[in-house]
């Protein structure tokens, strides 16, 4: 059976030239994305073998979706496609339970290799982050603060400018629940207030500076 894939990227001229490019390597697209939350609700109800997230993505970007995908449909592999090679960003995504990191500017050489290799059970990691990997591993086990899926969803709309009213018609959820989650985030990583927040979540690559 061929593996069947979803491409999450808010470039639709990305995506296409992702879908060209695996298509002729006999991978089935099974769905499209243009951002976190809409790759979220894909793959859960088209259950793909892999999923191929950008990072920078609106609403939930693309390590925000991985951490929900990686408790909500734990079967499928994941991928992030991106330009970042900081320590900081391959430290997240691997805590979000991302399987493969691809820099675009290897896509074309090594998405297919990526793929390849989560189907068999392995991490895959382009070369271009390799020396990365030693403080990668140090900051994941060193990040004291562990949110919770939601949190980090709060955190990255409170970093992308949403007041408290939009986030929490995003989520489905009440403004006293967005509160009670922002109050929590900021206990547990012991910031006080919102500028240090946004910094705190450039920082861990949950959004663009």
């Amino acid at each position: 059976m061929p593996v069947r894939l979803i491409l999450a990227d808010d470039h639709v001229l990305v995506r296409q030239g992702l879908k060209s490019l695996l298509e002729t390597e006999g991978f089935v697209i099974a769905a499209e994305a243009a951002d976190g939350r809409e790759a979220v609700r894909l793959a859960r109800t088209e259950n793909p073998d892999v999923a191929v997230l950008d990072i920078s993505m609106p609403h939930f970007n693309g390590l925000s979706a991985a951490l929900e995908l990686s408790h909500a449909a734990p079967r499928v592999r994941l991928i992030v496609l991106t330009q970042h090679d900081e320590p900081q960003y391959v430290s997240e995504a691997l805590r979000c339970g991302v399987r493969g990191y691809v820099l675009k500017n290897q896509a074309a050489r090594d998405l297919v290799h990526a793929i390849r290799s989560v189907c068999r059970g392995e991490v895959y990691l382009s070369p271009g982050v390799a020396s990365a990997i030693a403080e990668t591993y140090s900051a994941a086990k060193a990040e004291a603060a562990a949110l919770s899926v939601r949190e980090r969803q709060v955190l990255q709309l409170i970093a992308e400018g949403d007041s408290t009213k939009r986030i929490a018609v995003r989520l489905g959820i009440s403004a006293k629940t967005v509160e009670s989650h922002r109050t929590k985030l900021m206990q547990k990583l012991d910031i006080h207030d919102t500028a240090t927040l946004v910094r705190y979540a450039i920082r861990r690559g949950l959004t663009q500076p």
